[in-house]
């Protein structure tokens, strides 16, 4: 009897661990990276591949300025700046030390020509000149991008400049930079084509560097940005992405897939490029994207009380899309959670529930939000009213 319970035990803990290294070799391990911090976002599922300390508070250097052209992008948007406007350099931008566009104060400079300045040179001068034309001041413009940063959710980021100089409490984080990239470049997609050029210089300034020095813009066609920063304290940083065709994803732009690596405190210039290759690299083909749901297509069709429909129709506008470990699509599960009942009116756009996926091991994969992708109506006094007795029956 004792060996029997003995038995019982050994298979019970060689169960546990032969499920304990199966749910490990469902997770695929990044390659080391040779970096203080990095986090590798799958944009088009907005799932987090892999990370190390991502909410470490960093000093991020020039990748400040990709805060100062979300602001620039909006002001552009909004029709408060056009690229054709000229801006005056003050002296203050003049003698702005560290990477430079080479625009004095005898210059008036298109506002686009300071975009690229502020890109592809990392031009420190550009940055704050841009600051002082759309915020009246780099104090005012701080502000703004301390304020903008808490409407996008970046908790741990606070700025004290525009351009990323060393500065006390000057900070942010990994994950910070990677909600501020996801957000530039799916709120301003008209302008993410300034991140991919190569060279530039503006017509009458001394011959300089004019190369981005975003060396994967030269190594990898699918690189299309982002930005370089360096400083002795930052060490060298690169946030970089890359779209690239997925068969079985769909057609043209709905069939790419976008990944984005925010990589802080390299060795070199590079090795912040090597270490991003890297990671992306190894994001494309550990992970495989799988559609769910195409764009416009409904998650699920549930009943509906009280409205002019008696169902409503729950996903997402541009379809689900998840990321799982290669090979593994073909055992996904999907779970819909939502309240019960639902009763009208519901408008187009309204969360209503979440798509739960999980492995066929149970092992979650995402939580999705769902909306409403019709707008339902109230219906009619009798409708309410049959409704009402039948869900007080129920």
């Amino acid at each position: 009897m004792l060996f029997r319970r003995l038995f019982a035990r050994l298979a019970l803990a060689c169960l546990a661990a032969a499920s304990a290294l199966s749910a490990a070799a469902q997770t695929p391990q990044p390659p080391e990276i040779a970096a203080r911090a990095y986090l590798l976002l799958d944009v088009t599922s907005g799932q987090v591949l892999a990370s190390r300390i991502p909410d470490e508070p960093v000093e991020p250097a020039s990748l400040t300025k990709l805060m100062t052209a979300y602001l620039v992008f909006d002001a552009l948007k909004a029709g408060k700046l056009t690229l054709t406007q000229t801006l005056s350099v003050s002296e203050r931008a003049w003698k702005m030390p560290g990477s430079r566009m080479f625009i004095d104060p005898k210059m008036q400079v298109p506002v686009e020509d300071l975009i690229k300045g502020m890109i592809v040179q990392s031009g420190n001068d550009a940055t704050v000149a841009l600051a002082e034309g759309v915020g009246g001041s780099v104090e005012r413009f701080v502000q703004m991008m301390n304020e903008q940063a808490k409407v996008l959710g970046m908790r741990s980021s606070s700025f004290k400049n525009p351009e990323g100089l060393t500065e006390a409490g000057h900070t942010t984080t990994a994950r910070d930079l990677a909600t501020l990239a996801t957000r530039l470049m799916r709120d301003f997609p008209d302008y993410v084509p300034y991140y991919a050029i190569q060279r530039y210089r503006y017509a009458g300034t001394p011959k300089a560097n004019d190369a981005n020095r975003n060396l994967l813009l030269f190594r990898d066609p699918s690189v299309d940005g982002l930005k370089t920063g360096h400083t002795n304290a930052a060490g060298y940083c690169l946030v970089a992405t890359a779209r690239r065709q997925v068969p079985g994803l769909g057609e043209g732009k709905a069939g790419e897939r976008r990944l984005l690596s925010v990589l802080l405190g390299a060795s070199s210039e590079n090795a912040r490029a090597a270490e991003s290759q890297k990671l992306l690299n190894w994001g494309y083909t550990a992970f495989e994207a799988v559609r769910l749901f195409p764009a416009g297509e409904p998650a699920a069709s549930v009943r509906i009380w009280k409205g002019k429909s008696p169902e409503v129709k729950l996903g997402l506008a541009n379809g689900v899309v998840v990321s799982v470990p290669a090979g593994e699509g073909p055992r996904l599960k999907t779970e819909i959670a939502r309240p019960e009942p639902l009763v009208a009116p519901l408008t187009r756009g309204q969360l209503v529930g979440t798509l739960r996926v999980s492995l066929g091991n149970g092992e979650p994969v995402s939580e999705i939000p769902l909306t409403v992708l019709e707008t339902v109506e109230e219906s009619g006094v009798l409708g309410r009213a049959w409704d009402a007795l039948r869900l007080w029956i129920q």
